[in-house]
């Protein structure tokens, strides 16, 4: 045993159980001391969207609770990442940096930077995984290539993965020196202040890892029986929730892993429901993987003669959209549940997505920077990925000419209309038949229901036969180069 302690540097893991770095260094019996830094500049313009820093700080919170139950201490420190862990070492002595892998397009350059820096201080600087279930190198085609194809990647993920065992949370840590500067978290000014838009957050979620845990459980006992056919209806509690605990790493995708596998026994088998929800998982490894390699996904088509598509520049669109006025009501639900939660059902994403792409010919990408503002489970590889593949110039992505019919849609997924009235009350009194499309409704029933269209609800901002068809048109002068 050495008294040189180890410094466990936390970045999108914010939790004590099945944490590789942390239990390696914990196992040395040297003192471990966890530190956050919140470097706003090492991303660029990928830094955090509001939602999640009220998220990162409500999350630093449950750590910095769980760490003291141990006797530890979170140190906390805010500006450039390298400078901070190097002065955090010369402070403390240490002899070793422990963390976790990241996969954004800054965090490789960031690593290697300090691994030389450490290297000539002589402090070990030792990186484990724990983000994904597997590393990006470990699946390849067979010619050595990256998949861009999710099907492939599945089966190569199942062929021969083993879930690693839990790696229990430390039962006890040491207190670093008292004279140690650590920043007061509410010093960073995560949380939004004037106005403060956060109410429907803190109602809506339980950041942390009991947190995590918790929606964990109550996924296993509930919904995962229904999930292969519930997860796309809006109007139920179909999901797992489970996004923002992954994205900020309060839970591992392992212990989801294990979670589902091992309520096999207690679920239909029938139903395919655990292997839909094993797939999701593994659907964000993919999205993982293509950053890896095309690590500027983020901002530019996986299918390079998309950079000639011709968008529209609808800034009244855009707004419109935005703020849930689109006339459309499953699109405005979406929307609004968004603003409203920092969270947005998986089957309204692709809904929400379609509109903005396709019937108003907005670019992914304002689309993709809206989500990552108001997200609460913003991923950068997520938001990218499904973002080009609602568009159909990412990855296995969906045809261009896939449009989604917004009415069908809601018809389809929310038939009774409980998911617009829930997120759209000027609408609660409208009939299910007319919901869908409030417009096609005859005046005595959109009087009976308190409906003046363009007043107390937009009409259409578009007509969605005549976007598909102006969609359809520029996709075709995009494959003939016209």
């Amino acid at each position: 045993m050495s008294d040189r302690p180890i410094i466990v540097w936390y970045r999108n893991e914010l939790r004590l159980q099945d944490h590789p770095a942390l239990s390696a260094a914990v196992r040395t019996a040297a003192p471990v001391f966890p530190v956050y830094i919140l470097d706003d500049e090492v991303a660029g313009r990928w830094k955090l969207g509001a939602a999640s820093r009220w998220w990162l700080a409500k999350s630093l919170e449950a750590l910095s609770r769980d760490i003291a139950h141990r006797g530890g201490r979170l140190i906390l420190r805010r500006g450039d990442t390298l400078t901070e862990l190097r002065r955090l070492a010369e402070q403390t002595g240490a002899r070793a940096i422990h963390f976790t892998r990241g996969y954004e397009p800054w965090s490789a350059a960031l690593e290697d930077r300090a691994k030389r820096e450490f290297d000539r201080l002589g402090v070990g600087f030792r990186r484990y995984g724990g983000r994904l279930l597997r590393e990006p190198e470990e699946l390849c085609t067979g010619s050595g290539t990256p998949y861009q194809v999710f099907t492939p990647f599945w089966r190569a993920f199942r062929r021969d993965y083993t879930v690693p065992q839990p790696l229990p949370a430390p039962k006890r840590l040491t207190a670093p020196p008292p004279g140690l500067k650590s920043d007061a978290l509410a010093d960073w000014d995560l949380l939004p202040v004037r106005p403060d838009w956060s109410q429907g957050l803190a109602t809506t979620w339980r950041p942390g890892e009991d947190g995590a845990h918790t929606r964990l459980k109550d996924f296993v006992s509930g919904a995962l029986s229904g999930y292969a056919n519930d997860r796309d209806r809006l109007d139920r509690s179909g999901t797992s929730r489970l996004s923002p605990h992954l994205t900020f790493g309060e839970i591992s995708p392992a212990a989801c892993w294990r979670a589902a596998v091992d309520a096999l026994g207690e679920v239909r088998r029938s139903d395919q429901s655990v292997e839909t929800f094993l797939k999701e998982i593994v659907w964000r490894e993919f999205s993982h993987s293509l950053l890896f390699y095309f690590p500027r996904m983020p901002e530019q088509p996986l299918r390079e003669e998309f950079e000639a598509f011709r968008w529209t520049n609808a800034m009244d669109h855009l707004k419109a959209w935005q703020k849930g006025k689109t006339g459309y009501p499953i699109v405005d639900a979406g929307m609004r549940e968004l603003w409203a939660t920092g969270y947005m059902h998986n089957r309204a994403r692709m809904i929400t997505a379609s509109f903005l792409t396709k019937d108003l010919l907005l670019p992914w990408t304002v689309g993709e920077a809206w989500f990552w503002d108001t997200l609460v489970d913003a991923d950068l590889a997520n938001n990218a990925a499904n973002w080009q593949w609602v568009a159909g110039c990412g990855a296995d992505a969906a045809p261009f000419f896939r449009i989604f019919n917004p009415v069908l849609q809601g018809e389809k997924f929310d038939p009774d209309g409980d998911y617009i009235r829930r997120w759209i009350p000027e609408l609660a009194r409208v009939p299910a038949k007319d919901i869908h499309a409030p417009w096609s409704a005859n005046a005595a029933t959109l009087k009976q229901a308190g409906i003046e269209l363009g007043e107390s609800y937009p009409a259409p901002i578009v007509d969605h036969k005549a976007a598909r068809k102006r969609a359809l048109e520029r996709y075709e002068d995009l494959r003939f180069g016209r």
